[in-house]
């Protein structure tokens, strides 16, 4: 895949699961046809800055997965069951390739929440299909361990292959039972995209941008709304969590003119419509916290002890280490630093939490704040030992550095 240009692999990355959700639904064999379609985006790499993009770069990659996908089927299904269906393929091609604005990306992530699959095995293998996650960023957003989670990614096609029930588009009722999944897939691939997980960049703004792009695209109502609006508060920040030289900048440290308001202004205009309505969800939970921080002048002004209250009722909600973690730093705002240390040693027995990389950083900040330099630097180098941000693994590593 030697030169590829910055603008093909955008474009790749925005086409393959619009690709992937036509050929799985046409074809019926997720595995197969994700393999077919990886195989087209291989071939696209390496024809398309050569020979220039094509008139339609996803029709083509449709057609080339779909031959990938006749010289598996000549080997797997006979030749009669493949003349009863031709007729059908020829019509669903032409209509495919004709319609140029058509995005299956959302079918696809429906699609991916399969009826066959537990809910933590459909949003691994959607991640994968639809936010092209590798399984090491997947494994890191579930704590668990790469092996793991690729035995999980396995066992999840696997599972569609051999349920007999058709890779289809869900219908209204089926939508509505996969929602809490497709919601949760969403929410992880935005939160690669604003925090990478690994690498030189903090972040990854394709990922981030499409979650977006697909929240927008379902009704703007309950914890959809709610998400949505999370989102939005959260990304309103971006442009001020770097420096010049791509450098980590902590929130109490940003420049909060830098901020992009009108995505602050709709993302809580949403929230305050949508958490007036009833019953109160997760995500709205988490958006009407991230607008106590983005109303803020300052850290010091931040509305703490309402969001310390707001992480209480997420910790009633749900089984989320990182909920505790943020919680215990809301404590600390509030009650001070060795309140916060208190509530982390509860923590440390949490197999999720105990060697990642956050929990080390946080108590490092509060032994830092508390004058305990020594054991400051030791937390500050633990949680740069640990993390594979590039960014962040430098900011730890600098912190360190200055108190010693």
């Amino acid at each position: 895949m030697t030169g590829r240009s910055p603008r093909t692999e955008h474009l790749l990355r925005d086409l393959a699961p619009q690709v992937l959700g036509a050929v799985a639904r046409r074809h019926g064999d997720f595995a197969a046809a994700e393999d077919a379609v990886q195989e087209a985006l291989i071939a696209a790499a390496s024809q398309w800055p050569m020979q220039g993009l094509p008139e339609n770069p996803r029709g083509w990659l449709y057609q080339v997965a779909m031959r990938r996908l006749t010289d598996y089927t000549r080997s797997e299904a006979s030749r009669r069951k493949r003349e009863d269906v031709v007729a059908v393929e020829r019509s669903h091609d032409a209509a495919y390739l004709a319609d140029d604005e058509q995005d299956d990306s959302l079918l696809l992530l429906f699609m991916c929440c399969h009826p066959a699959l537990t809910s933590p095995s459909a949003i691994a293998l959607t991640l994968r299909a639809v936010g092209g996650l590798s399984t090491a960023e997947i494994a890191a957003a579930f704590l668990v361990p790469e092996a793991t989670m690729a035995q999980r990614i396995s066992r999840a096609k696997q599972t569609i292959r051999t349920s007999n029930i058709p890779l289809s588009m869900p219908t209204e009722g089926e939508r509505t039972a996969r929602l809490a999944a497709v919601l949760h897939v969403l929410y992880l691939i935005f939160n690669e995209g604003y925090t990478s997980s690994s690498g030189a960049e903090l972040h990854r703004t394709d990922l981030s941008n499409e979650a977006i792009r697909l929240t927008r695209m379902m009704p703007a109502d309950g914890e959809i709304a709610g998400l949505l609006a999370l989102m939005l508060l959260t990304d309103a920040r971006r442009l001020a969590r770097t420096g010049p030289n791509g450098e980590l900048i902590p929130l109490d440290e940003q420049d909060r003119s830098a901020w992009d308001r009108a995505q602050i202004a709709e993302g809580t205009a949403l929230i305050a419509a949508t958490i007036s309505k009833g019953a109160v969800g997760p995500y709205q939970l988490q958006a009407a916290i991230a607008a106590l921080h983005d109303e803020a002048t300052s850290t010091d002004t931040t509305d703490w002890p309402q969001i310390h209250m707001m992480y209480g009722l997420l910790e009633q909600m749900s089984d989320n280490p990182m909920v505790s973690l943020n919680r215990a730093i809301a404590a600390s705002m509030v009650f001070g630093a060795a309140h916060g240390l208190a509530l982390l040693e509860k923590l440390d027995a949490d197999a999720r939490l105990k060697d990642h990389y956050r929990l080390h950083a946080v108590r490092a900040h509060l032994f830092e704040t508390l004058g305990d330099h020594a054991r400051a630097i030791a937390c500050y180098r633990a949680a740069a030992a640990r993390t594979l941000s590039i960014p962040e693994r430098n900011y730890l590593t600098i912190k360190a550095a200055r108190l010693a």
